[in-house]
């Protein structure tokens, strides 16, 4: 950077500082100022100044997400209330009359300040706007929006992101979008046009203090949308599963070591499902420990260490139960318990995910944890085909949904049971706009059971959904990994895997794409490669993306793209095997191993060829 650059950063903080609305920002800023003056902290303080003023946080398809801090890259309380009158901006010249809008906010630092920004805003500028009364999960947010046939709804969260994060997450319904897709996140053009709103209004003079905020005139909603929601996600249990009672006597408790088992006084039949569950520091646990509640299952372990919301998520390096060991302290207490499942949301309770005990993945070897004892994971792709299979049994018609990047077994699960099939752009704001949808999922943890309530993914219905077919499944001595057998024996077995680069130089991103596309593998794992699609120019009527398909004629499909939502380049691994109706679990280990050192190999040659 050279003087000139520098001193004009130095005057944008000085504007910044002016404009600014909120005290302990303005601080933050004076402070990175003051820094800059000292020779022995210039560089430091510049490079942060640079950043922080190199353009307006993007507002796109994903809304708004970054780390908390003062200055237009950041997350704050400015930016949020340009965003919001940017929001107010559009719906007053798309919907006719009073806009309606409402809002929701999680645990996380600045989520109810944020909140109370964006109902002041939209309230000063002509909407009718109502505001949850808690800290509640994204799902209620969404069902909000639909219930209430809001125009618009903001969630202000940052959903799996670290501690220092945090986000806006922008639904357009009601009046404003009035095809399959009301009550989803936004898409293109939506996201533009908002955009251009929230730019309009950054540039222009006072920046956010000049934005109208009303101190009154929004309505704070009472407990009574939660409890409707939680009476729809009960009404998705099925009366063939015989399931207690759910206002039958509660079994009392009994204190453990760590946590609280319940003990239930049947002396009867099959003992109850037990179930692990954390909501890993977020806004999911009491929702989840009601929704399960509800359906009449007593015997349910919370994680008590992550079970009330804490915005520094004290006990996991990342709060996404994707991430290596994020789950450990639940598979740990669920090995304890002799639990059937865990079940895990995250902070804002969107995703869900299954831990099961596979007696044939301990190892026994090295350190004794749970992990090393047979407890792990279910992949994404695992659990939509579970809840994909078990939503088409019941269903007479209807659509299955799915991203590009997850299995393509879905696929095959409609057409075995006469559904139609689409696959769609990555995120939910796609799969939700698929007409007659009736399930969706993403191989990123997200399921939507229900899509007449929530337009989403929504881990606490996916939970509940998830419970019911394990507790069916266990009256009848078998588990989920039998009915994935199942599966396999009816469609073959797909087997997925990822490969994950993060970057800290975002210029390395497309440089990696661009390798690829100049010099794509001729091969896959041996099997020559039959097909190279770029997604960058539309393919099979979606919507241009950056990314990259390769197919081979062994059936070995690779994906890869750049993360939307953090500075990684993915990749996701697909290989098909071909399955006896009548293998036996021995024959079916066999393939998972064979299919498991496949996907091995293809790590190794995708890494090489994208310069990893």
């Amino acid at each position: 950077m050279t003087l000139v650059d520098d001193e004009a950063v130095l005057s944008d903080a000085e504007t910044w500082i002016a404009d600014d609305v909120d005290d302990a920002d303005r601080a933050d800023l004076r402070d990175l100022l003051a820094k800059a003056a000292d020779p022995h902290l210039r560089e430091v303080a510049l490079a942060e100044l640079r950043d922080r003023f190199s353009g307006l946080l993007e507002f796109g398809t994903a809304g708004l997400r970054g780390a908390m801090a003062a200055g237009p890259h950041r997350m704050n309380r400015a930016v949020v209330i340009t965003a919001a009158a940017g929001l107010g901006a559009y719906l007053a010249s798309a919907v006719p009359g009073t806009p309606r809008v409402v809002v929701g906010y999680d645990a996380r630092h600045r989520s109810a300040d944020f909140a109370r920004d964006t109902a002041a805003v939209l309230t000063a500028a002509g909407a009718d706007v109502s505001l949850l009364p808690a800290p509640l999960p994204t799902p209620v947010l969404a069902f909000a929006v639909r219930r209430l046939d809001a125009d618009a709804g903001v969630m202000v969260t940052a959903s799996h992101n670290p501690a220092a994060d945090n986000g806006y997450k922008v639904y357009l319904g009601g009046r404003a979008v009035t095809d399959s897709g009301q009550g989803a996140q936004i898409v293109p053009p939506y996201d533009a046009r908002i955009a251009a709103e929230i730019s309009r209004i950054a540039k222009g003079p006072g920046g956010a203090s000049a934005v109208p905020r009303a101190d009154s005139g929004w309505k704070v909603l009472g407990n009574d949308l939660h409890e409707e929601y939680l009476r729809r996600v009960a009404s998705l249990r099925d009366p063939e599963l015989h399931i207690r009672d759910a206002h039958a006597p509660r079994a009392t408790p009994v204190s453990g070591a760590r946590t609280a088992v319940a003990i239930t006084q049947e002396d009867t039949g099959p003992a109850p499902l037990r179930i692990v569950t954390t909501s890993l520091h977020g806004v999911g646990g009491r929702t989840l420990e009601r929704v399960l509640a509800d359906a009449g299952f007593t015997d349910v372990v919370p994680v008590e260490e992550q079970f009330d919301p804490d915005p520094d998520f004290p006990t996991v390096r990342f709060p996404n139960p994707e991430e290596k060991g994020a789950l450990d302290l639940a598979m740990s207490i669920a090995s304890d318990v002799r639990a059937d499942i865990v079940i895990a949301n995250d902070p804002d309770a969107d995703r869900c995910a299954v831990a099961v005990y596979d007696a044939d993945w301990g190892t026994y070897q090295g350190a004794e944890t749970a992990r090393s004892h047979g407890w792990r994971m279910l992949t994404g792709d695992q659990v939509g085909a579970l809840l994909g299979w078990d939503v088409a049994r019941g269903t007479a018609s209807g659509t299955l949904a799915c991203s590009i990047v997850s299995s393509r077994l879905l696929g095959r699960i409609a057409e075995r049971h006469g559904l139609r099939h689409a696959t769609t752009l990555t995120g939910f704001k796609w799969i939700a706009r698929t007409p007659d949808l009736v399930f969706g999922y993403e191989e990123a943890l997200g399921y939507c059971v229900d899509p007449d309530a929530v337009r989403d993914k929504d881990g606490l219905s996916a939970a509940l959904r998830v419970a019911l077919l394990a507790e069916r499944l266990k009256e009848s001595g078998r588990t989920l990994l039998d009915a994935l057998d199942d599966i396999a024996r009816a469609c073959g077995l797909y087997s997925t895997g990822q490969l994950a680069a993060r970057f800290t130089d975002l210029a390395r991103i497309p440089e990696a794409m661009g390798r690829l596309r100049a010099a794509p593998p001729d091969t896959l794992d041996g099997a020559p490669v039959t097909g190279v699609v770029d997604l960058s120019e539309g393919v099979d009527g979606l919507p241009p993306t950056d990314g990259i398909v390769l197919t081979a004629d062994d059936g070995t499909r690779v994906i890869v793209r750049p993360s939307g939502t953090e500075p990684k380049v993915k990749c996701y691994l697909e290989v098909v095997s071909s399955v006896a109706g009548d293998a036996t679990g021995e024959d079916l280990g066999r393939h998972r191993v064979a299919a498991q050192e496949r996907l091995e190999r293809l790590k190794k040659e995708l890494a090489s060829a994208l310069g990893l």
